[in-house]
């Protein structure tokens, strides 16, 4: 009965966690550059149960023999076996503000052992000064002309953040960042070959597990890609799919719930009713 109970529990513990996942998926699916997490669900690995027994053979001295009697094969129940991102394009919004910067992907190499696509990020600074990445391109300027991506400078190829001293500038293709005609800095892409190197803080913010920064995409022959300035990247949290993964979840966790309740309420019969009748 014992094991009945670890079964439902662990059912409801990965129900949890997927339902924590879902709704962090729901609070940014307007956040620029988002990337939707996604779940995988595993069942422990079953166990093979076997009998130990001896047997006594009629013989004159009577011979025990001991041998090994098959019941079959027992699952414990489930668990989150990991959460990774979708790292796919997002779709392009039109908004026509000009701190508004979209980083499109057009060719990014596949991890060689996992035959899995890199992404590319904005580099940013973050309030204690680390280095951090995102795909947020709703940029924003601050009093000092610092260019922001969620309050957190966005840095150049000089590893600098980026100052402009006007309101009216251009950002090319190639990133460079245009005053007046004049190139002033150019916007850093920095390239993750490996995603799950990647941790994230929230506010679509990555660090690297190993806290080594990634390196530039730029000048780099297997990468193409290209800014777009006035337009935004989408999020790929998909809502109406979200919603009704929620609603799976929580009836999940439900029904394990329940099964807890009733191996509860038979252990409580067994200890307090067949017991005093013993």
């Amino acid at each position: 009965m014992l094991r009945g109970l670890y079964t439902a529990t662990a059912g409801m513990l990965t129900q949890q966690r997927r339902t924590e996942m879902l709704s962090n998926n729901i609070a940014n699916a307007n956040t620029a550059g988002y990337k939707a997490d996604q779940s995988t669900i595993r069942a422990f690995p079953e166990m093979l149960l076997q009998r130990m027994e001896t047997k006594t053979l009629p013989t004159v001295n009577r011979t025990n023999v001991t041998g090994i009697q098959t019941i079959g094969s027992l699952n414990t129940g489930v668990y989150l076996q990991e959460m990774r991102s979708r790292d796919m394009q997002g779709e392009l919004k039109e908004t026509g503000v000009v701190t508004d910067i979209a980083l499109i992907e057009e060719n990014v190499p596949l991890h060689p052992e996992t035959n899995a696509k890199g992404s590319l990020f904005f580099a940013v600074l973050n309030q204690a000064g680390e280095e951090r990445y995102t795909r947020n391109g709703n940029f924003s300027l601050d009093n000092n002309g610092i260019l922001l991506s969620d309050g957190n400078p966005v840095l150049s190829t000089a590893g600098q953040p980026i100052s402009i001293q006007s309101g009216e500038f251009n950002v090319t293709e190639a990133g460079d960042v245009l005053v007046n005609g004049q190139v002033v800095a150019q916007i850093d892409v920095r390239f993750a070959e490996d995603v799950r190197n990647l941790v994230k803080e929230g506010n679509g913010i990555y660090r690297t597990s190993d806290n080594q920064a990634l390196p530039t995409a730029i000048n780099n022959e297997d990468i193409r890609y290209n800014l777009k300035q006035k337009y935004l990247e989408n999020s790929t949290v998909d809502i109406g799919r979200t919603y009704t993964d929620m609603m799976t979840a929580y009836r999940s966790f439900e029904a394990n719930q329940k099964v807890l309740q009733a191996y509860d309420k038979s252990m409580e019969k067994a200890a307090n009713e067949i017991g005093r009748l013993s």
